[in-house]
């Protein structure tokens, strides 16, 4: 196995370990703000995070969550 290949296969767990987690959902949220309206205010990543998990936990199909 060749140096590139074991990049090749880090890159992809790491994109697999990120999805997974939800990692990459900031991303994707900075990105497509940024891409409608680039004038729009892009909230930080704790704002995102909290709203995120106020969502989840208001949605009712995500189930009760103690903690």
């Amino acid at each position: 196995m060749t140096l590139s290949d074991v990049r090749r296969v880090a890159g992809r767990i790491r994109w697999y370990v990120r999805e997974l987690t939800g990692e990459s959902a900031y991303g994707r949220y900075a990105e497509h703000t940024r891409s409608c309206d680039p004038q729009a205010p892009v909230m930080s990543r704790r704002e995102f995070e909290h709203s995120r998990t106020d969502a989840r936990e208001a949605d009712p199909r995500e189930g009760f969550r103690c903690c």
